[in-house]
């Protein structure tokens, strides 16, 4: 693709109901584009889940971002990378030679606690929100494979720990196996401590159609996938047959394999996700997937460090800026400016974001991207 990333922003994340969406999104554009040195973009491509009608117009006019075409899009927790995955085609379809990317979310203005379920799904008006559809998962993944409650505390371990060296991270304590396991049950089997939290805030991306200096990162490839009907029957938990999908395509698209890629973003709502996301990805066979953090392959200083931003378990879900905070996380990581969770010499980076909600779908959607960094 001739897709550059050129600057990338984000606001702190955490619940933040002094700041407005608006003033998220002039921290991560401001940032972005002082970043990719750009005064104007071309056009806008926006991602929010539960932002406002005309937020992103209302928050760019303030800052002199008119009269070009701004397009919102929500496709649930993948809003912003799908508004990403987009733009970069945009960009390299010759449409339009740079672009800005901006995700927000403004969820305690919203919500006091978990997103409830949508009555108008016939699995929400069962109460069957994401907490009870990941643990549903978890309970039917240790059914067939055997994994531990330990193995899947210890992604919570791990992503915590990762989280401690992100100045912009939610949550910067570290936990215990036993803290995870202790903390308050949720869904079972998935624990206070084996949820993400949500968040507010917002990230935004700058795309060019060219490198303008060493610091720019290359869109290597990117697919974006809705899943298709998903019941009971399904021989695989929810979420990893769109995830595989979706992931072949980007690797296609990239030239690669997963066993190229150094560094990895991904969609770890629950810690279960980030076990069948990374089986679904090709990193580890069907019911292995769990070893990859005990062994440490996935930790920092692994072979292939997973969620060195700490992830969604770490930094927070703020489900319309995850992608663009995702985003940034590689770029800062490929260009070695990621400070004390930089991943040593890492030259090719994946993210994965996977959104779900609609019922009977296996996802709303999911996008796959590989960026390079020289």
């Amino acid at each position: 693709m001739d897709a550059f990333i050129r600057g990338v922003g984000t606001s702190l994340f955490g619940k933040q109901p002094e700041l407005t969406a608006s003033e998220l999104i002039w921290t991560a554009v401001t940032e972005a584009l002082a970043d990719a040195e750009l005064e104007l973009p071309e056009a806008v491509y926006v991602g929010t889940c539960f932002g406002e009608p005309g937020i992103a117009q209302r928050a760019l006019h303030r800052m002199g971002i008119t009269g070009l075409p701004i397009t919102v899009m929500e496709n649930a927790c993948a809003s912003s990378t799908h508004a990403f995955h987009e733009a970069s085609w945009a960009v390299d379809s010759g449409r339009y030679s740079n672009v800005l990317v901006v995700g927000v979310e403004h969820l305690t203005s919203r919500f006091s606690g978990a997103i409830p379920v949508d009555p108008r799904d016939f699995e929400g008006r069962a109460g069957l929100g994401l907490p009870a559809l990941y643990a549903m998962s978890a309970a039917r993944y240790q059914d067939r494979y055997g994994v531990t409650s330990e193995q899947l505390a210890a992604i919570s371990v791990k992503n915590h720990a990762h989280g401690m060296h992100n100045p912009r991270a939610q949550h910067r304590a570290p936990v215990t196996i036993e803290q995870v396991l202790d903390s308050r049950m949720i869904s079972d089997p998935l624990t206070l401590l084996q949820c993400c939290a949500i968040a507010d805030g917002a990230g935004a991306v700058v795309i060019g159609n060219s490198r303008h200096s060493s610091r720019d990162i290359k869109v290597r490839g990117s697919a974006m996938q809705t899943g298709g009907l998903w019941n009971h029957a399904t021989e695989n938990v929810w979420g990893h047959d769109l995830i595989d999908a979706t992931a072949a395509s980007a690797y296609d698209a990239a030239g690669v394999q997963i066993e190229d890629i150094d560094v990895i973003e991904l969609h770890d709502a629950f810690t279960i996700g980030e076990i069948v996301t990374t089986e679904a990805l090709g990193m580890a066979p069907l019911g292995e997937g769990a070893s990859l953090a005990t062994s440490g392959h996935t930790a920092l200083g692994g072979a292939q460090p997973v969620n060195p931003s700490g992830g969604l378990l770490s930094r927070g879900h703020p489900l319309g800026a995850t992608g663009t905070a995702q985003v940034a996380e590689l770029v800062w990581q490929l260009r070695g400016e990621a400070g004390e969770r930089q991943v040593p010499g890492a030259r090719l980076g994946l993210l994965e974001t996977m959104g779900g909600g609609a019922g009977g779908v296996d996802g709303n959607a999911c996008v796959v991207s590989v960026l390079e960094g020289n």
